[in-house]
């Protein structure tokens, strides 16, 4: 068995003691399975631990932006954006309705900038892409206490940053940007001067987020493009971290890094590239290990990443499948717990 905090409970757990009260009341008797909805109800109730059966859990993945509520806004951006014309604009403004869902979605999760999020690696798609900036940076300006208003023009700028590539017409999503021909590249590093341009005389989106499009290549060095500058506000620089991070774990414009190894190179360029307080908040909720990622620890054991310790982003919990001879084997290890024990490499 293992001992599970409630707060860390998905449902359809089974619980391998029963829960009872300071008075030895059984609330729930061993063996009986935890709905979701008993949840909030054990919380309510002061229980702050359980004991569950170890073969009973499950792999628990925590999304900044809930999958179903993520399809659904894609689908929207995708719909408005497919639409857009250079200098047609009015069906755009519906962005900014889009903008303050993903903001409220995400602060309905309680405790938000507290957490460890499991971010992964996955497959190209450029509106995916927008809506995966938006959460990333909503999330890191709340964790540096940016305000609810200049929040609502992040979420905008990040949806909006890539327009300008509605006007470049060579694939550059599955392959690195340097491969390009110099025209090419010269064309596509003017994307955030044509989606800047597109937009700069519409008033109902602030200053704030047309930057965030103009700058949202550029870095701290001058070694982006496509003005060079060193100088921009803090906003623009939370977007820099966030869409870096975001290409490199899916290969947008470049090789397709795993998670561990995209925060290895956010970390090397903390303070040179990228504002260095900005990173620190962004690493502070991002998992090295997301849940469900297959790994070999140091003493040979193959195992599997089943949820995060806030704090500890690289000391998860894992179940161990198999020990250091290849033998299966059926445990729990919490890292955070087990000092002598960390992860050598990832398997997937």
């Amino acid at each position: 068995m293992i001992r599970k905090n409630v707060d860390e409970l998905v449902g359809d757990e089974v619980l391998a003691k029963p829960i009872m009260t300071w008075d030895y009341q059984v609330i729930m008797p061993q063996g009986a399975t935890i709905k979701r909805e008993y949840i909030n109800r054990l919380n309510e109730l002061g229980i702050k631990e359980v004991y569950v059966k170890e073969d009973q859990v499950k792999s628990q993945e925590l999304l900044i932006l809930k999958s179903d509520i993520e399809e659904s806004v894609k689908e929207k951006v995708k719909d408005i954006l497919e639409r857009h014309t250079y200098h047609n604009n009015q069906e755009l403004e519906e962005l900014s309705k889009t903008a303050d869902s993903i903001i409220s979605n995400i602060l309905e999760e309680d405790r938000v900038v507290e957490k460890v999020f499991d971010i992964r690696e996955r497959s190209t798609d450029i509106y995916e892409h927008s809506i995966s900036i938006c959460s990333l940076s909503v999330l890191t300006a709340l964790k540096l206490g940016i305000p609810r208003t200049t929040i609502h023009d992040i979420g905008i700028g990040c949806l909006l940053h890539d327009i300008g590539l509605r006007y470049f017409t060579t694939d550059f999503v599955t392959k690195n940007v340097e491969e390009l021909s110099s025209q090419e590249l010269v064309e596509y590093k003017k994307h955030p001067v044509y989606g800047y341009t597109s937009l700069k005389e519409e008033d109902w989106i602030s200053n704030l987020s047309k930057s965030i499009i103009l700058y949202h290549h550029e870095r701290l060095d001058g070694s982006g493009f496509p003005l060079k500058i060193r100088e921009m506000p803090i906003e623009c620089m939370i977007v820099n971290v966030c869409d870096a991070f975001d290409e490199l774990i899916c290969g947008i414009g470049c090789e397709q890094l795993k998670v561990y190894e995209a925060i290895e190179y956010m970390k090397a360029y903390r303070g040179v590239k990228f504002n260095a307080q900005v990173v620190d908040e962004f690493l502070k909720f991002t998992a090295v290990y997301p849940a469900g990622t297959r790994v070999l620890t140091n003493e040979g054991e193959e195992a599997i990443v089943m949820s995060q310790n806030t704090g500890f982003q690289d000391r998860p919990v894992i179940k161990v499948v198999k020990d250091k001879d290849g033998k299966p084997v059926n445990e729990i290890k919490d890292l955070v717990k087990i000092h002598n024990i960390f992860i050598d490499k990832v398997l997937d």
